[in-house]
Formats: C-alpha cells, structure tokens, sequence
C-alpha cells in the first residue's frame, strides 16, 4: 500500500508539472500500477488457499485497507469522470462511474466483502 502512495503522489507531482495533457496517460499508468498490485494480491492468496494455509495477517478486509481503496478510487474517479465528460458528455460520465462502482463491487466481492461487525445477517 505504502508503494501506491507513492506512486500516487508522483503521479499528481507529474500532472502539475506537465499539465492536463498529459493526465490522461499519467492516471492510465497509475492504474495499471494498481491493477498490478492487486493481480498480485489475488494470486499470493490463491496461492495461499490453494496450500490450504491462512491468510497472512492483515489478509482480511481491515479499515486501512477498505480506506484506503476508497480514497484512491475517489482520487482516480475525479480525473476519470472529467476525461470521460470532456470527450463523450453525459455518457461517458456515466460509464466512468458505472466503471468505479464495478471496481468496487469486484474488490468487495474479491476480498470477501462481510457486512460490518455488529450488523445483523
């Protein structure tokens, strides 16, 4: 998570420095970035199933980590959202979002999303 961070953070560093015109290939490197982060999560813990071991600690969907999806889904959904108005209005606004929330729903499903402790169910 901490590389992420940092990779964020010289993603943004480069957008001001080179400006909006470059921010669309800028926001599709970092995501590729995390695209290959989260590839490697999954297969360490397919990997670690398939052994029939435990996750490692921390595996589960702690609040850091649920945090910390959500806050860089919302920074790569801001820049997404303008890029996809700009070039297609409405639509592609809307399937930018409809994008972020099959993100999300595929994260929560692949981390074995739980309701909260505490809820009924």
């Amino acid at each position: 998570m901490e590389e992420l961070k940092r990779d964020l953070d010289a993603t943004l560093r480069a957008r001001r420095e080179l400006g909006p015109e470059y921010e669309s290939a800028l926001v599709d490197s970092f995501v590729e970035k995390v695209d290959t982060q989260v590839r490697r999560r999954l297969a360490e813990e397919r990997l670690s199933a398939a052994r029939g071991g435990r996750p490692a600690a921390g595996g589960g969907s702690s609040f850091g980590e649920r945090f910390g999806f959500a806050i860089v889904t919302l920074v790569l959904a801001i820049p997404l959202s303008a890029i996809g108005a700009a070039h297609a209005g409405l639509a592609g606004l809307l399937v930018t979002w409809l994008g972020v929330l099959g993100v999300t729903f595929a994260h929560r499903s692949l981390r074995g999303g739980r309701p909260p402790v505490g809820s009924a169910g």
